[in-house]
């Protein structure tokens, strides 16, 4: 329910953080498996990163307290943190960076294997020039298919398009956490909150003919949640008619400490 940010474990010790975000803090100090069990402990072994955006990348400023992790991100995310001196407060000796190449499988816990994929997006906001291309693919924008015991986990926080090629990926997909910003595109105008659409700012709506929920009403066998919500989408109350339309799409809305089983 706050910004978008996932703890995966394969034995409950270990942990591996799908994006930093700028909660982290509280979000890790309300995890019981994820707190120290030591002076300068932490169960924290990994962060994988998306993509740049600030709310997937600011958390890491809250990391920074001398305690080892490897961060794994794409050149193009790398290059990001290591153009901004605010970030050189990671200290070298202890978090390690490791490339992210796509197509091209890793394992930043043992027993979890981690394949990155391009999807459309644009690049962060404070990257943006007059040339944008909201529905670029290559490594400014990347979805993660996990893989433990058996089970395959798909993580797409933000994603501008859901072409047929994503369909048929998704296919084998145990669990799927994808982007949820928006209910519609033009919500925020609708609200008076901003002047982008969602589209304008990288994110796919749930609703209309090319929205996630008519693009994955197929994908069956699944659990379906979504993630990454904007403070402005009403499928955020819990009583309200927009999310029971999604529950009835079989959909799950995130929750601040929700555990998964896949």
């Amino acid at each position: 329910m706050t910004q978008s940010s996932v703890g995966v474990s394969v034995d409950g010790k270990d942990w591996v953080v799908l994006n930093a975000s700028p909660d982290i803090r509280s979000q890790m100090a309300n995890s019981v498996d994820m707190r120290p069990r030591g002076v300068r402990h932490t169960p924290m072994r990994a962060v994988v990163l998306t993509n740049g955006d600030i709310d997937h990348i600011a958390g890491l400023l809250t990391l920074r307290e001398k305690t080892a992790f490897t961060v794994f991100a794409t050149s193009e995310t790398a290059s990001v943190l290591e153009d901004s001196p605010v970030f050189g407060v990671l200290d070298r000796e202890l978090v390690s960076f490791a490339p992210v190449v796509l197509g091209q499988e890793f394992s930043p816990l043992p027993g979890l294997k981690v394949l990155p994929f391009a999807v459309p997006g644009k690049v962060p906001l404070f990257m943006e020039g007059d040339d944008l291309d909201l529905k670029a693919m290559g490594e400014q924008t990347i979805g993660l298919r996990l893989t433990a015991l058996g089970r395959v986990m798909y993580y797409i926080p933000g994603c501008a398009e859901i072409p047929d090629w994503l369909l048929d990926k998704l296919a084998d997909a145990d669990l799927l956490l994808f982007d949820g910003t928006v209910w519609m595109d033009d919500e925020m105008q609708r609200t008076g909150t901003g002047k982008k659409s969602g589209g304008r700012m990288g994110h796919i709506s749930m609703t209309g003919t090319e929205g996630s929920l008519a693009r994955f009403a197929g994908l069956d066998g699944c659990r379906k949640v979504f993630i990454h919500i904007n403070n402005t989408n009403p499928v955020l109350q819990p009583d309200g008619p927009e999310r029971a339309e999604v529950q009835a799409a079989g959909w799950t809305v995130a929750q601040d400490g929700m555990r998964i089983a896949v």
